[in-house]
């Protein structure tokens, strides 16, 4: 993974020193309110419901088992042992006091993390498949594309006051595992018919309260020209994106209002101005990818893991559902389930983080990747020791078997935490989770993303689950609006609203109907997706409201 050089460095202990003295200069009443608040923003830094949150930038999901531990010890130290991973392949930690935070960024800065542009309207972590460089579908490893624009953005002057927050996902594989449809930018990277790699250029996707599927700005566009074309994007947006209505700030509502053919032609007019002066050259290129090199696999054993499944079903179950092909032969990345019953989703304890750190060292190189679902990855496991990790990972609570079904379900904080939520979000996962855990019904219902937010910023992604959870406020009153059909894939699509919102009480026993519809309608090996657009949502809206 990528190391910090001295300029890196220097950054971020510079930007720790002017943030402690804004927040000594608050605290003695030297700054307002209002003027303090774009400046902890600019650092990562919400006053929530309850508490402070800091969300600390993990750039394309990417952590050292070094980087692990000193989150566990902040968990630790500074918050109540818990910490929150996000869609964004971020941190968080809910229970700070502002006091702290400074010294929080310090010890960050001795691992090389910060939360630099986690908040406000500048370019936000980029985020990328978190099997990048170790997938058999890939067509490029994107990870040094990303840390490309990473130091591109950082602090980027033209930038740092955008409209509204920006972000941006890069894929290099087949399947697109970053959602990049529903990006401000999505960067997929292809092969034109010379059998060059480069970039088709997605732009104004979004979710939020207008979600936006991205549509293509440039087919195909040479990796030398990376920075300049999405510096045109951003230049087009910073000038003509409004700045009147915070709803309709974001590049997706612009190129809404321009159309996709005036707005590539902008885009287009003002890259030929400044394409010449930021190429990215090869040798740039050559020397980040150094720091992405491939570690030093071994050979594993024949037939040992067929032995070891054969003989113990839940190991099997873990085997089919948290492991995914690797494209060394004898290896496999696992996915650490951070969606066990009765927990949070995407929350992990002090304990586990520091026992996660010193199984990615055993197993894993030394490295673990954060998933925009809210799961943990360790890329690179030898298939000898998977039995022996499913053990150690099952002894510490994230060995839960249920990677891509039912109950791994994306889910914000909501009204528990979060200060601008209208309902709750960890409750209703919690009701939904204990009607279906059961290993053998969610193998049965197959691959289903359920997400759940609990306002209209839609950082759980609803408008994108096959099923979608939506809270909504009506009168003091939590209910809740569902949609289905919804995908951040390949085939990104927006969900269709169900029907009128549910109450609280009854949105469990609606996914319930719905899930049950599902197999009682679908055709043989028909997902649930095929089968909602196949059939439409008709019936099983006339099962819910029928049942309601």
């Amino acid at each position: 993974m990528y190391q910090y050089d001295q300029y890196d460095q220097r950054l971020v202990d510079e930007r720790v020193a002017q943030f402690r003295n804004q927040t000594r200069r608050f605290l003695q009443g030297e700054l307002t309110e209002d003027q303090f608040r774009p400046l902890r923003l600019m650092n990562g830094l919400y006053l929530q419901r309850h508490a402070p949150m800091l969300r600390v930038a993990i750039p394309y999901g990417l952590l050292s088992s070094r980087q692990l531990r000193k989150l566990a010890e902040i968990a630790r130290r500074y918050d109540k042992s818990v910490a929150h991973f996000t869609t964004r392949q971020n941190i968080q930690f809910n229970w700070p006091r502002l006091e702290d935070v400074p010294d929080i960024l310090a010890e960050l800065a001795t691992v090389q993390m910060h939360a630099i542009q986690t908040s406000g309207a500048c370019i936000r972590n980029v985020t990328s498949d978190p099997l990048a460089g170790v997938c058999p579908d890939e067509i490029e490893d994107p990870r040094p594309y990303c840390e490309i624009i990473r130091q591109w953005s950082t602090l980027h002057p033209e930038f740092s006051y955008l409209p509204r927050k920006f972000k941006i996902a890069v894929s290099g594989a087949a399947k697109d595992r970053a959602a990049t449809q529903v990006h401000d930018i999505g960067l997929q990277m292809v092969r034109n018919e010379a059998g060059e790699t480069g970039f088709e250029v997605l732009v104004g996707g979004g979710l939020g309260r207008t979600p936006i599927i991205g549509q293509t700005v440039r087919p195909f566009l040479a990796k030398s020209d990376l920075l300049s074309y999405l510096e045109a994007i951003l230049r087009v947006y910073n000038r003509f994106g409004r700045r009147d209505n915070k709803y309709k700030a974001r590049i997706k509502i612009l190129l809404k209002e321009t159309g996709i053919e005036d707005f590539t032609r902008q885009v287009e007019a003002e890259w030929a101005q400044i394409r010449g002066q930021l190429v990215l050259d090869t040798a740039e290129v050559e020397r980040v990818k150094r720091h992405f090199a491939a570690p030093d696999y071994r050979p594993a054993s024949a037939g040992t893991l067929d032995t070891q499944a054969a003989a113990d079903p839940r190991f099997a179950a873990w085997l089919r559902n948290n492991t995914a092909p690797h494209k060394v032969a004898g290896y496999r990345s696992v996915f650490l389930s951070l969606k066990a019953r009765a927990v949070p989703p995407g929350d992990v304890t002090d304990a586990q983080l520091d026992a996660v750190a010193d199984l990615a060292d055993r197993y894993s190189f030394g490295e673990v990747r954060a998933t925009h679902t809210q799961n943990l990855v360790f890329a690179d496991v030898n298939q000898d020791d998977l039995h022996e990790l499913w053990q150690r990972l099952d002894a510490i609570g994230l060995a839960t078997p249920n990677i891509g079904k039912a109950t791994d379900m994306i889910c914000c904080p909501g009204l528990d935490y979060c200060s601008l939520a209208n309902a709750s979000s960890i409750p209703v996962a919690e009701d939904i989770y204990s009607r279906i855990d059961d290993i053998d019904y969610l193998h049965d219902l197959g691959d289903l993303r359920i997400n759940i937010s609990g306002c209209m910023n839609g950082c759980a992604h609803q408008s994108v689950g096959h099923i979608g959870i939506l809270g909504v406020d009506k009168k003091g009153e939590e209910w809740y609006q569902l949609t289905l059909g919804g995908s951040s894939s390949n085939d990104a699509s927006l969900g269709e609203r169900l029907g009128p919102a549910i109450d609280k009480a009854n949105v469990a026993q609606a996914v319930e109907t719905i899930l049950q519809a599902y197999i009682e309608l679908r055709q043989d090996g028909e997902s649930f997706l095929d089968t909602v657009r196949r059939l439409g949502i008709n019936p099983f809206q006339e099962r819910v409201y029928a049942h309601h």
